[in-house]
């Protein structure tokens, strides 16, 4: 059993790493380091370090409405200043299909008291006040749905430097530029003991925690976790605003159409604009003349960022950024017009059930897995590490270390995302500068 004073080290220090870190100082740990392979932090490429995430209870997994309806709870504090703002969230894509994933999750919504205003047409969505007057909304043919007042956005690059220094507050110590390239483990008995970084200098610890997001499998190619762990870019695009412009849409809800996957958000404090696609996604394998990854003649699809392709690590494929203006076009028509800011390619590590995977390596007590965010994990920043902490305390309720165990078997799908075939990125398919403009 880990106890208080052991040596605890954390392998990123992103989303799961900080909220984890937080959690266990809150629980009388006093020995923790967090490594990032990032030369600086806040780490740029992390998923989590973004201009503004989702925060919502709608899901068709009650477990997660409820824990999300915790996280809004602590949103609200204090000690989270005005990162979180309560825009409410637009949910489309409902149908009369009582299973589909938007209806399951309107039951949850309900089940817990959310507050929410049904839609059942496009004429109800424009009609009922639920964009401010001035916003031009597109007809929306099709399309119903409801909306949900207990929700909005996190402004996701706030909260991860804030919790940062919260952490380094508190005597938590950070060590940037240390990429780990494999669990360094006792001859005896072979249980880990610490971690070895590309540089060759090396980290003692009583725990290996492993939050190393989307660079999780392709870190540890030995731990063979690519059946569990998929790295796969998820493309993103920014409109800027004129501070005029902005003021005009501020009031509008965060729109997430299930249907089509497309969502976007009111303008930030920059007057900027950011839309994405919930999908499947795209993998990529580096080439075998890129040394930038360790695993790459294993098959193992890694992150492709700023740091390892400079500027082209921003592109996204042409095709899905016609998509994006299409589906914007479909929202707000007059956004559409404009020309795109730039693009991300934003890397999640999915899981193939949507799961998150919290717990012990099976043959190794002495490593926690603390990842596969799949997506939907920075709105519930303030409690995630709560699951990690009660986890490495041996305290998880056994129907959740059942369902986030690393050796589970997956026998369903992410029903949240729009299509589940996963492509293959290639490079030749990437935006241009040319292509930002409408």
């Amino acid at each position: 059993m880990i106890q208080p004073d052991d040596k605890i080290l954390i392998v990123g220090a992103g989303c799961f790493g900080l909220s984890t870190a937080s959690h266990l100082l809150n629980r009388g740990f006093s020995d923790i380091t967090i490594l990032d392979k990032a030369a600086s932090l806040p780490a740029a490429d992390a998923a989590s370090y973004d201009l503004n995430k989702i925060v919502r209870t709608s899901y068709d997994d009650v477990f997660y409405t409820k824990l999300a309806q915790e996280a809004i709870a602590q949103w609200k504090t204090e000690e989270w200043g005005d990162t979180y703002h309560e825009c409410g969230v637009l949910v489309l894509g409902h149908s009369d299909d009582k299973h589909s994933y938007s209806s399951q999750s309107y039951v949850n919504d309900i089940s817990v008291g959310a507050r929410v205003a049904v839609v059942e047409n496009s004429t109800e969505i424009r009609n009922k006040g639920m964009f401010p007057d001035g916003v031009r909304v597109a007809s929306l043919q099709n399309t119903a749905g409801y909306l949900n007042y207990d929700g909005g956005w996190a402004n996701a690059a706030q909260g991860i430097e804030l919790l940062t220094s919260k952490i380094r507050a508190r005597g938590g110590k950070f060590v940037p530029g240390k990429e780990v390239c494999r669990l360094v483990r006792n001859a005896e008995d072979g249980r880990t003991r610490g971690v070895e970084c590309c540089d060759g200098s090396v980290f003692d610890a009583d725990l290996v925690i492993i939050a190393a997001g989307a660079w999780t499998a392709s870190s540890f190619p030995q731990l063979q976790l690519k059946e569990k762990c998929l790295a796969t870019g998820q493309s993103v695009a920014t409109i800027q605003l004129t501070a005029e412009e902005a003021q005009v849409y501020r009031r509008c809800p965060v729109v997430l159409n299930f249907s089509t996957g497309f969502y976007v958000f009111p303008p930030n404090q920059d007057n900027v604009v950011k839309m994405a696609l919930h999908a499947a996604g795209y993998t990529y394998v580096p080439q075998q003349h890129d040394t930038s990854s360790p695993s790459n003649d294993l098959g193992i699809s890694t992150p492709r960022t700023i740091s390892n392709a400079n500027e082209n690590g921003l592109r996204i494929p042409k095709v899905v950024l016609a998509q994006l203006r299409a589906h914007l076009r479909e929202v707000y028509p007059d956004l559409a017009e404009k020309p795109f800011l730039g693009t991300r390619l934003c890397w999640y590590n999915d899981s193939p059930d949507g799961d998150w995977v919290i717990g012990f390596l099976p043959d190794d007590p002495a490593v926690m897995l603390a990842t596969a965010g799949s997506g939907h994990a920075y709105k519930f920043f303030p409690v995630i590490g709560k699951l990690v902490a009660d986890a490495i305390e041996g305290k998880l309720e056994p129907l959740l270390a059942s369902k986030f165990a690393v050796d589970r078997r997956h026998s369903d799908v992410d029903r949240s995302r729009y299509g589940q075939t996963v492509e293959v990125l290639h490079l030749d398919s990437l935006c241009t500068p040319e292509d930002l403009r409408p």
